[in-house]
């Protein structure tokens, strides 16, 4: 051996063994300063001490309790957790906090209830596992926020609309993440008294519901701040007759500036919203103004411009909401994309290459600059100039600034997390860079189909971005999200989340079909217009399925290896290891007397193929019965006897919303590989009934039996649409009212009943082919040609 690498060998042995470094440790989001220490057990628990006496912390010391219980975390315990108020630097008051270890112990001090109760949500990521194997790492931790307001904004205007349990529900998990904002998005859903038209009946906020959700979530420090458009996005309004004369085009969706009502239908409906969501922001939309300068209001477009007369109504809403003493938001698309003097709407975003003249927005009033917040909006993860062009015409001009990047949940049957989580953190990262001082994580539901469940992981990386200063760290986040979300210490389900995004990837940068859009789900394969698509889609349906499929088998075994404890009963959502006590969920009993099931009038046996939806038409129909509060609040679904295998993990709604996706993403997959298959098969039987070789001649009836028998293609593609209608069913009314889930289910059966009727083609086409030995041509059964 060379000398040299006998000496190398020889300090190899000779050299101390290298410990290898621990993971960072899994926290959303991660704290500002933060050392890692031990990790010991708690097989007995631990007590909670708390030396404050403010109302505030005593919720948060009873909070903390009830999150230990259930996680089955004994709170007789020797291991002391002590909450205690104490002063820290200015940058802490509001909100810091920090962790220290003691001899016996934690100790979490605050300045603040805020602070103090976000030390307890840390402490609660801090511990692993769940009953006697809960272990916590001790950890010296000095953490504040980078950004004061750090929100979520829920479209409820688009469809599904929550019901008050699951709103309470939404607020305790965001909080629990460090959200301090929830900005509830209405077009015609919030009730109104002075102008009670809009609001559909069983589909919108009253305003008792608003109060009570209201003060709800002041429990839990998070403001609501009601985002009401008001000055386009109104089509639901202004297809009332009794407001056409306030609309910039009949039946059209923004209001005309120059018409006085306008200005007095804003300030009625904005009085009441003051009056019942008490905070210190309106949020006033003003997003999206496309009809505007070709109604009413294009002698003064044409005279003007389009950016003064825009800008003008916006300064006249901010000068009559004065008396309600509120800072106002806007969405900032607007202002920053028109040109001064174009004659109607252009492009908005960034890419727009004639932004606003920024003097436009350097002479508005300074009461206006001062009273106002820009709300600056993006959805994709690359806009073409950055996102610096978002925020600079705003600040340039002394404007402040949020910023609001989305989930990409709108019309998808998963939402597309590739774009989500970049969009997130580039976006809040040029708030950070251009001192924006609050973020709204969007959520739309365009299309009304998608599921508030589907949403946590971008929710949660948006409370991680807002919260740590520079660019948040994906791949830390999404090595966290499993253990902390859903208590799942082997990262299965964040291995299934990963899997669902190559899907995505697959589709939109493989097959060039876009994304998993609901589109491409309900696209009829057959159709003249699927055609392209179907080509596009058939080399790649095979690593789709894959990936989908693994989702699927991951989140199996998760459940699999997180076994239900036999002492514990299913909780109803909430934070990590958060219980929903009866007053979220609402009454227990009905009008009538006790409600144990709401479906007791249901004869089907639950193996019956036509049960889940029997009990869904059972619960639409005992609606009245099971609201039994004047808020709304009861809760009228129990997910429990539906196909949701148990487990311990948590949020197991969110669970089955996951499966739900990949099952739906698989079923696109198949759906074009099973429609190929039947075209192929019948040109096959057509070919051997014509044949006058016997050995092939009588294979046309085992073909025509793959396509339309027993476990036949087109059956396939049939029951499992039903199943996912089912189980979509299922999803929505685990957190919706049953409020417009009737044209999705009706979007499902009349697509079954298309199925249905190329089943009945085929089994017509068996029969002439059994009768005579000739088939009909393939256009007739509905194949493409």
């Amino acid at each position: 051996m060379p000398r040299f690498a006998l000496l190398a060998l020889l300090a190899t042995a000779l050299a101390p063994a290298q410990t290898p470094i621990p993971p960072p440790l899994p926290l959303i989001p991660q704290p500002r300063e933060l050392k890692t220490g031990p990790t010991q057990p708690l097989p007995r628990g631990l007590h909670i001490v708390s030396t404050s006496t403010d109302p505030d912390d005593t919720f948060t010391a009873a909070e903390l309790t009830r999150s230990l219980t259930a996680r089955r975390i004994p709170t007789t315990g020797p291991f002391t957790i002590t909450l205690t108020r104490t002063q820290l630097p200015p940058e802490m008051q509001s909100e810091g906090y920090t962790i220290t270890p003691t001899p016996s112990g934690l100790t979490l001090a605050a300045a603040s209830p805020t602070g103090l109760f976000y030390a307890t949500q840390t402490l609660l990521q801090l511990l692993q596992h769940d009953g006697p194997a809960t272990t916590i790492t001790l950890a010296t931790i000095r953490d504040y926020p980078a950004l004061p307001w750090r929100g979520m904004q829920d479209d409820l205007s688009r469809g599904p609309i929550p019901t008050l349990a699951f709103q309470k529900q939404l607020i305790r998990t965001l909080a629990a993440y460090k959200i301090n904002l929830y900005s509830p998005y209405f077009e015609h859903t919030q009730q109104y008294t002075s102008n009670p038209l809009p609001a559909p009946p069983g589909g919108s906020i009253t305003p008792a519901e608003a109060r009570e959700i209201t003060a709800y979530a002041a429990q839990f420090h998070v403001t609501v701040v009601p985002d009401q458009e008001a000055f386009g996005h109104l089509h639901h309004n202004l297809t009332w007759e009794h407001y056409s004369a306030l609309a910039e085009t009949p039946h059209g969706a923004v209001l005309a500036p120059g018409q006085p009502g306008s200005l007095a239908y804003i300030t009625q409906i904005f009085t009441e919203l003051a009056a019942d969501y008490p905070g210190p922001f309106l949020h006033i939309g003003a997003d999206e103004t496309t009809d505007l300068g070709l109604g009413q209001t294009k002698a003064d477009v044409d005279a003007r411009g389009l950016g003064p007369v825009y800008l003008d109504f916006v300064q006249k809403i901010e000068s009559a909401l004065a008396p309600l003493h509120r800072r106002i938001l806007f969405w900032g698309d607007i202002a920053q994309s028109i040109t001064a003097g174009a004659g109607a709407y252009g492009t908005v975003g960034a890419d727009n290459p004639n932004r606003t003249d920024p003097e436009i927005l350097n002479k508005l009033p300074a009461a206006f600059k001062q009273n106002s917040i820009a709300v600056a909006w993006w959805y994709t993860p690359h806009p073409k100039n950055g996102f610096a062009p978002f925020l600079t015409p705003y600040t340039q001009a002394g404007i402040e600034t949020w910023v609001a990047p989305g989930v990409n949940n709108w019309s998808s049957v998963w939402p597309n997390f590739n774009d989500a989580l970049v969009n997130i953190q580039q976006f809040v990262a040029e708030g950070h860079r251009q001192h924006s001082t609050g973020v709204l994580t969007t959520t739309w539901y365009d299309d009304g189909e998608a599921l508030a469940n589907n949403n946590w992981y971008a929710l949660l990386f948006g409370a991680a971005a807002s919260w740590q200063p520079g660019t948040a760290d994906i791949a830390a986040f999404q090595q966290a999200y499993g253990p902390l979300f859903h208590g799942d210490y082997d990262n299965l389900i964040d291995q299934a989340q990963t899997e669902l995004m190559q899907c995505h990837e697959i589709l939109r940068n493989q097959a060039k079909v876009g994304d998993g859009s609901d589109g491409l789900f309900w696209l009829d394969p057959w159709a003249k217009d699927a055609q392209t698509t179907a080509t596009k889609i058939h080399p790649y349906t095979h690593d789709l399925r894959l990936h989908a499929e693994k989702a699927l088998t991951l989140i199996a075994q998760a459940r699999t290896q997180n076994p239900p404890d036999p002492n514990q009963t299913r909780q109803a959502g909430g934070a990590p290891g958060q219980t929903a006590s009866s007053s979220d969920l609402g009454p227990a009993t009905s009008p009538q007397g006790p409600t144990t099931s709401f479906f007791r009038n249901v004869s089907f046996s639950p193996h019956s193929p036509s049960f889940l939806s029997s009990r869904s038409e059972a619960f639409l129909s005992s609606r009245s019965e099971a609201e039994g509060s004047a808020s709304g609040a009861a809760t009228a679904f129990d997910p429990d006897p539906l196909p949701s295998n148990p487990t311990s993990l948590h949020h197991p709604e969110a669970l089955d919303a996951l499966e739900l996706g990949a099952r739906r993403l698989d079923f696109i997959g198949l759906k074009f590989q099973l429609a190929d298959e039947i075209a192929q098969g019948y040109t096959r039987a057509q070919t051997a009934a014509l044949s006058t070789n016997p050995q092939l001649h009588k294979t046309t009836t085992r073909e025509l039996g793959d396509i339309r028998g027993i476990n036949g293609k087109l059956e396939d593609i049939l029951d499992t649409y039903a199943l996912l209608r089912d189980l979509y069913q299922q999803a929505w009314l685990r957190s919706n009212r049953p409020y417009a889930l009737r044209p999705i289910l009706t979007h499902y059966d009349t697509t079954l009943a298309l199925w249905q009727s190329r089943i009945d083609r085929f089994r017509t086409a068996q029969r002439q082919y059994s009768d005579h030995q000739t088939l009909p041509p393939a256009q007739d059964l509905g194949l493409p040609h």
